[in-house]
């Protein structure tokens, strides 16, 4: 047959003119060239190609020709559409194959998921399509021990499939999406490996889930097949976990905790090496990041890149049991993994013991200083040094934070840090106290200049030059001339040399042009940037998630109305419980309408965001329901906001529940509520593309 012999030929132009006359003339040619026209434009890798096979099958379904469409060609098709970065073709590939009942085994699919995952709206969909056939099996609805259920059993979602699924919404940030798959992991039979137990842990801290990171830290804990990469990751979970609760006693423990362990086994690995010779080659030395991605992902140098993994249909067809696919589908999640642990900042690793890094002294000394605790902040750092001795007092992290204090213009904080050393029997060099009397005279703060002079004095510290200098110029604009010649004189007798010093003024100007990252240009930016977060704001989600995932929407509404009175706003997550929550009662689209004005005028009244799961999840009800005027204004909302939106999905729910709404002729008499409902479906309708 001539199509035949131009893709043998490879001639892909002359085969598809061939294939529209044949379609043209005498319909769909025979299976065996529909099928192959599929495979070799798949093998094209070329995208044309990919997108005019992707449209024959759509073609073929929708004209019920779908019994020429074989199991293996349409599994390719979708493979190879994910491996080129085309996902939304891919997944309805996939659920296509589902539909008609030829179920692709999961070791297949799982690789399709790998490669879709590597994209935002793929990995988006790789949580749907999880969803979709974690329904199948929900609840043991499937019976294994039936013959015929043999091949719906083999597509049963695994351990690595919802690894990827889960490591894709973290990487792209829908992790309410990916709280739900750990919903429904328990009622499918899925059991947690090492990887999902470190996965939950990053899930349950992006979503303010403190309870279940404690309930998880016991399984960690008890775990010995865990590397230090994971443990590494847990731990910093838990840590921000803390600080987003605003519970700082915790978080200064874990860090405190961290620094004795490492003393301690710094103390053991001397004594060791003093008393056995340690080979240099072999000793393990500080890990740095990049060596612990290798090591522990099993080497990104080692891996091959996507390109380059061709698979032939010849060669996909031989693999019966699609173990390379199941290889590929690995090699792509150990890549997710391994950009999921550079994500962690605040804990690093040396000899396998955990260590705070500069960030969470950043982060730490910012929280403690929003809330006011002065004191406590000096007990901490000065805590932390006893563990974890600096170099000198002058690179201590509480002389860099007294210097960000001031260079902030908190100067009274600034002031007490410097008490709490003091008091503690901390000596500290002159620059500290010179930058600080430079500061209260630049403000003119004549009451603390005289303070700082006598705390000085007490302390032994002699200023330099340039304090001097300070000092007689505040006295000459105060025109106290007296004080100011008492000043000079006392700087002659001291013979305080004319060089100034330059201390702070470097460092200062070293964070600003970028040659200094240590911990106070860090703690700059970090407080110039940053907002205070309202911590209460994660107590009130939790409690509200709770009641919406028992259906208890009575106590939900209260505990929403108290956290108002509180003055806390609510967020995104709130409204996203709270809508769920709704949604699996069923019949709540009042409610949900309610909620969704709510957040029209949140939306125009501040800067506040609403986020695609949000919006997704708001979409669904309406749709669902039937509110297509609201439907059309969550799309338009959605689209402004170029989110993406799974309409495979949509339109899937539009058929099964309103399939014949409106399919008539335009009735004669309407009320203008009726003319409005008719005119919003119909323009659902249209962007779903069922006209």
């Amino acid at each position: 047959m001539e199509i035949e012999n131009a893709i043998d030929e490879h001639r892909f132009n002359d085969a598809w003119k061939l294939f529209e006359q044949h379609l043209h003339m005498d319909g769909f040619p025979r299976k065996s060239i529909v099928n192959k026209l599929l495979t070799s434009y798949s093998a094209s890798l070329g995208v044309p190609w990919l997108e005019k096979a992707y449209g024959l099958v759509e073609q073929a379904i929708e004209e019920s020709k779908q019994n020429l469409l074989e199991k293996e060609p349409l599994i390719y098709l979708s493979f190879v559409l994910a491996k080129c970065g085309l996902p939304v073709p891919a997944s309805t590939v996939l659920r296509k194959l589902i539909q008609m009942e030829q179920y692709p085994p999961v070791t297949a699919w799982s690789a399709i998921l790998a490669h879709m995952s590597l994209t935002a709206p793929g990995a988006y969909l790789a949580a749907e399509l999880i969803l979709e056939i974690g329904y199948l099996f929900q609840d043991g609805r499937v019976d294994p021990r039936k013959k015929i259920n043999a091949p719906l059993i083999a597509m049963k979602p695994n351990t690595i499939a919802m690894n990827i699924a889960l490591t894709g919404c973290l990487l792209f940030g829908t992790t309410r999406k990916a709280e739900q798959l750990l919903d429904m992991m328990p009622r499918i039979g899925i059991r947690a490996d090492t990887n999902l137990l470190i996965i939950m842990a990053h899930i349950y801290e992006r979503n303010g889930r403190r309870e279940e990171l404690r309930k998880l830290q016991r399984h960690i804990d008890e775990s010995q097949s865990l590397t230090d990469t994971q443990f590494r990751q847990f731990y910093n979970c838990l840590l921000t976990c803390h600080l987003k609760f605003g519970d700082l006693d915790a978080a200064s423990n874990m860090v405190l905790i961290m620094l004795r362990k490492a003393r301690e086994a710094r103390n053991s690995f001397a004594t060791a090496a003093l008393l056995f010779p340690i080979d240099k080659k072999s000793s393990p030395g500080p890990v740095s990041q990049e060596s612990l991605s290798h090591k522990e992902s099993g080497g990104l140098g080692n891996n091959r890149s996507n390109k380059d993994l061709r698979i032939s249909y010849e060669e996909f067809y031989r693999d019966r049991n699609f173990l390379k696919l199941d290889t590929e589908a690995k090699e792509v999640l150990s890549t997710l993994l391994v950009e999921l642990q550079m994500q962690v900042e605040l804990i690093t690793t040396e000899r396998g013991i955990l260590q705070p890094t500069e960030k969470i002294y950043v982060k730490l000394v910012k929280a403690f200083l929003e809330s006011g605790k002065t004191k406590e902040l000096a007990t901490f750092l000065i805590k932390a040094e006893k563990e974890d001795s600096p170099a000198s007092n002058d690179d201590s992290a509480l002389v860099h934070v007294i210097n960000s204090c001031i260079s902030l213009g908190w100067l009274d904080q600034a002031h007490d840090l410097l008490d709490e050393m003091r008091l503690a029997g901390i000596r500290t060099s002159s620059s500290v106290y010179a930058s600080l009397l430079k500061a209260y005279c630049k403000a003119n703060r004549t009451g603390e200049v005289t303070a700082l002079l006598r705390d000085a004095r007490r302390a032994g510290i002699q200023l330099d030059s340039s304090s001097y200098n300070a000092l007689i110029e505040f006295r000459v604009i105060q025109k106290d001339t007296k004080e100011a010649l008492h000043i000079f004189k006392e700087m002659k007798e001291a013979k305080i040399p004319r060089t100034g010093h330059q201390e702070f003024e470097m460092l200062v100007k070293g964070c600003a042009e970028g040659g200094e990252a240590g911990l106070m240009a860090k703690l700059l930016r970090e407080i110039k940037e940053e907002q205070a977060a309202d911590s209460g704001v994660h107590d009130w989600n939790n409690v509200i998630h709770f009641f919406c995932k028992k259906r208890l929407m009575q106590d939900a509404e209260k505990a929403l109305k108290k956290m108002r009175s509180l003055g806390h706003a609510p967020n995104a997550q709130t409204f996203h419980s709270m809508v769920t929550g709704y949604a699996a009662i069923g019949g709540k689209y009042i409610e949900v309408t309610e909620l969704w004005g709510e957040m029209k005028s949140i939306a125009s009244a501040t800067s506040m965001k609403f986020d695609q799961e949000l919006l997704d999840s708001v979409l669904y009800t309406f749709v669902r329901g039937g509110f297509f005027s609201r439907a059309n204004e969550v799309v338009d909302m959605m689209e402004k906001g170029e989110m993406f939106i799974d309409k495979y999905k949509y339109r899937t729910l539009y058929l099964k529940y309103h399939k014949t709404l409106y399919k008539g002729k335009t009735p004669k008499i309407q009320t203008e509520s009726q003319v409005k409902k008719r005119e919003a479906a119909l323009t659902l309708k249209k962007w779903l593309g069922l006209n």
